[in-house]
C-alpha cells in the first residue's frame, strides 16, 4: 500500500470514532511516519486518549498505555528485576514501554523523578532496568503523550528538556457545535463500530524509510533555519528554538510530503508545522500579551520565503 493510500485509510477508520480533529489526526500520523513522539494538550474530556486509541486500532502493532499519577515510579514504566525463588536466578519484568505504540496519559501528573526516567526511553529508545543490562525497545517505537493545561488542578509544567524530546505538541481544542452533534451520534453507535487494521509494522517501517528519501530544497532548508532563528531574536521570546526544532521541521515536513503523495517538502508544509514544532520549545515573556501561538503566527506571517526577500528586507531597514 502506498503511503498516501495508507494515510487516507487510517484517517477514515479513525474518523469512525472521532468527530472533526482532522488536523490532529494528520499530525499524529505524521509523527508515526517521522518516527517521532507527539504531545497532545487540551482540557480533560477532549478525546485525546480516544483519538490515540482509535489510531492504534487502525495499526496492527503492539499498543500499551500508562496512566500518569502522582505516585507513579520509574519501574512502573520501564520494569524491574526480581529474584525467582524457584530457580534462584534474577528475572526481569518488562514495563509497558516495551511496545510499538505507547500512550502516556496525563504525562504532567507524574512526579519529576518518573518523567526524568522517560528521557532515555524517548531519546535513546532504550530502557535501563536496575540490576539488568540496558534493553533496546521494539521497532518502530512511538510515544503519544497527553497532558492537561497547567491551570488544571494536580498538574505541573513539563521540564523543557523533556518537552524538547517530542517531535510536536498539538493543541486539542473544543469541537464546533456541528462536530459535537456528530460526536453524540457516534457515541450512540459506539458498540457497533469496528475499526479495521489498515497498516502493520512493516508498512510503518517502510514509510519511515521512504520519508527519509523525500527531497528538501535549499530554499526550504533556508526557510526552516531562518524561522527557528527568528524565535531566538524575537523581542517577545525568552528562550528560542533549539537545533532539534530544525531537525523536527525536516523530519515532520518529509513525512507530511510523503503521505500527501509528493516527492519534495514545500514551504507551506513548514508553515503548517510551525505551531506544533515550536510551541513547546520556546518561552515567551508574560508581559508581551501575545502568548506562544501569537508569537509563532507573527513569525510565520512576516518571515520572507526566500533568501533574496530576506536580504532585501534587511537592506530596506
Amino acid at each position: 500500500m502506498d503511503p498516501k493510500s495508507a494515510w487516507e485509510g487510517v484517517r477514515d477508520e479513525v474518523r469512525k470514532r472521532i468527530s472533526g480533529k482532522v488536523d490532529v489526526i494528520e499530525l499524529m500520523f505524521i509523527a508515526l511516519v517521522a518516527n517521532g513522539h507527539i504531545l497532545l494538550e487540551g482540557m480533560p474530556g477532549m478525546a485525546k486518549t480516544t483519538t490515540t486509541k482509535a489510531l492504534a486500532d487502525a495499526v496492527d502493532a503492539d499498543f500499551k498505555r500508562v496512566q500518569g499519577t502522582p505516585d507513579l515510579t520509574p519501574s512502573d514504566i520501564v520494569g524491574h528485576s526480581y529474584m525467582d525463588e524457584a530457580t534462584h536466578t534474577m528475572m526481569v519484568k518488562k514495563g509497558p514501554v516495551f511496545c510499538n505504540m505507547l500512550l502516556v496519559d496525563e504525562l504532567n501528573r507524574m512526579p519529576p523523578k518518573t518523567t526524568a526516567g522517560l528521557l532515555e526511553v524517548l531519546e535513546e529508545r532504550q530502557a535501563t532496568i536496575p540490576g539488568m543490562e540496558t534493553q533496546r525497545l521494539k521497532e518502530p517505537f512511538v510515544a503519544f503523550a497527553t497532558q492537561n493545561p497547567i491551570s488544571v488542578e494536580g498538574t505541573m509544567p513539563l521540564p523543557k528538556v523533556l518537552a524538547d524530546r517530542f517531535l510536536m505538541r498539538v493543541a486539542v481544542t473544543y469541537p464546533t457545535e456541528q462536530e459535537e452533534k456528530v460526536m453524540l451520534r457516534m457515541k450512540e453507535a459506539a458498540d457497533s463500530t469496528t475499526i479495521k487494521k489498515i497498516i502493520g509494522l512493516q508498512d510503518i517501517l517502510d514509510m519511515q524509510g521512504a520519508a527519509e528519501k523525500i527531497k528538501m530544497s535549499d530554499q526550504v532548508v533556508s526557510y526552516i533555519t531562518r524561522m527557528v532563528n527568528a524565535t531566538r531574536s524575537n523581542i517577545h521570546v525568552v528562550l528560542g528554538g533549539s537545533p532539534r526544532a530544525e531537525i523536527s521541521f525536516m523530519k515532520a515536513g518529509k513525512a507530511k510530503a510523503l503521505i500527501e503523495g509528493r516527492s519534495e517538502v514545500s514551504i507551506d508544509d513548514i508553515k503548517f508545522l510551525a505551531g506544533p514544532v515550536l510551541s513547546h520549545r520556546i518561552v515567551v515573556r508574560s508581559t508581551g500579551g501575545l502568548g506562544v501561538n501569537g508569537v509563532i503566527n507573527g513569525i510565520v506571517a512576516t518571515l520572507p520565503e526566500t533568501e533574496e526577500e530576506a536580504e532585501a528586507e534587511k537592506a530596506g531597514m
